[in-house]
């Protein structure tokens, strides 16, 4: 079952979070995510959301928190936790069953 990475945040320091934005894709790329959704200017329906929305599928949510851990990301993630406020979620994904 897929993984799924979830984020939602305000970027606090545009200069800051930039760096962020240089380094994090090669740490997704290298655990095998798909980067679902990237939106810098998120349409709040309900709650309190911040502007940016991200979400990365992973093969499992296991991969997901591996890639979380993994030295390459705790490497640069102070450049998303020092330049933001927010959240950031590891979840399960639906499995689907097909009727027949």
């Amino acid at each position: 079952m897929a993984g799924y990475v979830i984020a939602n945040y305000r970027v606090t320091d545009e200069a800051g979070y930039a760096r962020y934005l240089e380094a994090v894709g090669a740490t997704t790329a290298a655990h095998g995510a798909e980067l679902l959704v990237a939106d810098f200017a998120s349409e709040a329906k309900e709650g309190a959301p911040d502007d940016v929305s991200i979400v990365a599928k992973f093969s499992s949510k296991a991969a997901a928190s591996a890639w979380y851990h993994s030295p390459e990301y705790q490497a640069v993630v102070h450049l998303r936790t020092d330049h933001t406020q927010g959240f950031l979620v590891i979840v399960d994904g639906l499995e689907s069953a097909v009727e027949g």
